[in-house]
């Protein structure tokens, strides 16, 4: 015969193990906030706070439809009851505990459903451990408390919750409530500040009619809403957008949203406030996962890539309701989820490749305009010094024949030969020997040409080898003139050897060195292009 026991966990090992949860600081206060999005709030004021000692407290009220005393004790029982609406955010029973022992020792809630007075009950992990049972406290709220539930919700139904003895937020500091641990405060609120405005950004956008509108603010301060997808901003590409329905294991049918966008580069923005709060940083890119309107994963390739500068202007959306909880896999916390194989393979093969092409394309083509930019007169010490030794140097007489066809005549020891190359003029004063051009047929890194009747090179500033090796060195002109005398005297080298029956080989070679050279340095770090970037 199987004997059962009860056995109840120590309260207060318990309660104290839950603080270690996973928590950070930015997660766990949204996951408070959700409790008021969940109660159809339409507002939600927020205080994080440091008084005269140093003591912090977090308070966050709300206008929703509150609670009586029975749904208030059973919203602060661990485990708590599933809510009716599946669709709600909170989703286990926990985050409201979990999330606020995680940085305080006391918390408090109050609330006020229309029908009746405002309650108050209070977990306090020192008294817990103290009296070593799941004792909650129910007292009478005080008039200050009050006074804050009312800031949202003026005098109808609504919420608030009260983090006290607050004791993971900060550092201690020598001077409890001194500057420097004010500094560090300021920090805490405006990194919840950026987390906030972009998790609820279809409810805080009043434009965005995907979610309920809600106002919001931190310390007194108004929200705005973050788009990572620069909605309204002229020039963001949508690049893809796959709607999904799939069938359910309980029957019926779900449905879930993927897209792409492109956002322009920075110099395309409409102003240069536009661009920084697109936030166009390589962090910013990858895949935003949305549960019932909220953020609940940001910005990564979900182990699908690496984060690359060359994709630093793609953002994708993945949005999806309820239904699919199972086969997302969402997390206690509602900051991490799951793919299951068949959809991570999907998203992976079948979906991210024209958006990463696409994007890759934008940003390729913007470096490729700096870097002809930061060309120009780069190579100046090269043309001086090449120039200044040319007619010693030459291994070969060039006429030209047709400049509109590039067509000249070659004289070198193996006899005379017609050839085509580019016939150029300088485009700085006595650049005559180096020339930097934005592309080469075939991707050449470089051939050679006459520019103005001389011998020279052209250089292709589009080629990841100058990109990746050139840029970054554009101010050294000891290795610039280096480059740049090695391709020039491979250039004269094929004019002096060069007859009917070479170049061709001549251009096969330099094809397939450049080649060489664009998977060589793949994997070299991507230069500093801002303005005043060492390049």
């Amino acid at each position: 015969m199987t004997e059962v026991r009860v056995l109840p966990p120590d309260p207060s090992r318990l309660i104290e193990g839950l603080r270690d949860t996973g928590y950070d600081f930015n997660t766990a206060l949204a996951d408070i906030v959700d409790n008021s999005v969940d109660a159809k709030a339409t507002m939600v004021r927020i205080w994080i706070r440091m008084d005269l000692d140093g003591d912090l407290t977090v308070s966050v009220a709300d206008n929703g439809y509150g609670m009586n005393e029975e749904d208030l004790l059973n919203a602060m029982t661990y485990g708590a009851k599933g809510k009716k609406d599946k669709s709600a955010l909170g989703k286990f029973g926990l985050g409201l505990k979990t999330a606020s022992t995680a940085f305080a020792r006391r918390l408090s809630v109050i609330s006020r459903s229309k029908d009746t007075n405002a309650c108050k009950a209070t977990w306090d992990i020192d008294h817990v451990v103290k009296k070593k049972a799941w004792e909650v406290l129910i007292d009478a709220p005080s008039k200050d408390e009050l006074a804050l539930l009312d800031e949202a919700a003026e005098g109808g139904a609504g919420t608030l919750i009260v983090w006290e003895k607050v004791d993971r937020l900060i550092k201690d500091y020598q001077t409890a409530g001194g500057q420097p641990a004010r500094n560090a405060l300021k920090k805490v609120v405006e990194a919840f500040q950026q987390h906030a405005a972009m998790v609820y950004q279809r409810f805080l956008d009043p434009d965005d009619s995907r979610a309920r509108n809600m106002e919001m603010t931190i310390n007194q301060a108004a929200l705005e809403a973050w788009d990572p997808f620069c909605s309204k901003v002229e020039g963001a590409e949508e690049v893809g957008n796959k709607p999904i329905t799939v069938d359910l294991p309980s029957g019926g049918e779900a449905s879930f949203t993927i897209r792409a966008v492109v956002l322009p580069r920075r110099e395309e923005f409409p102003t240069k406030e536009d661009a920084k709060a697109a936030r166009l940083e390589n962090q910013t890119q990858g895949i935003y996962v949305y549960r019932e309107n909220r953020l609940i994963h940001a910005h990564d390739w979900m182990g699908m890539f690496s984060k690359e500068p060359h994709f630093s202007l793609l953002r994708v959306e993945f949005s999806f309701d309820h239904r699919l909880d199972e086969a997302f896999q969402v997390d206690i916390k509602k900051s991490r989820i799951l793919l299951k194989d068949e959809l991570y393979n999907f998203v992976l093969s079948k979906f991210l490749p024209g958006p990463r092409r696409a994007a890759e394309e934008r940003y390729r083509k913007g470096e490729k305009k700096k870097a002809q930019e930061k060309a120009k007169n780069a190579h100046a010490s090269s043309n001086a010094t090449i120039s200044a030794k040319e007619e010693d140097l030459h291994l070969a007489e060039v006429t030209i024949t047709d400049a509109t066809k590039g067509e000249v005549e070659i004289k070198n020891k193996q006899g005379v030969f017609r050839i085509k190359m580019p016939v150029t003029s300088a485009i700085e004063t006595g650049a005559v020997s180096v020339q930097p051009v934005p592309s080469i047929d075939d991707g050449l890194l470089w051939q050679p040409c006459l520019i103005d009747g001389h011998h020279g090179v052209q250089i292709n500033t589009g080629h990841p080898y100058y990109h990746k090796v050139y840029v970054p060195n554009l101010n050294s002109s000891v290795t610039v003139q280096g480059m740049d005398s090695l391709l020039w005297a491979l250039c004269e080298a094929e004019m002096g050897a060069t007859t009917d029956n070479t170049r061709k080989h001549f251009k096969e070679l330099r094809f397939e060195v450049s080649r060489l050279l664009r998977n060589l340095v793949d994997d070299l770090p991507e230069p500093d292009m801002s303005e005043g970037g060492d390049a």
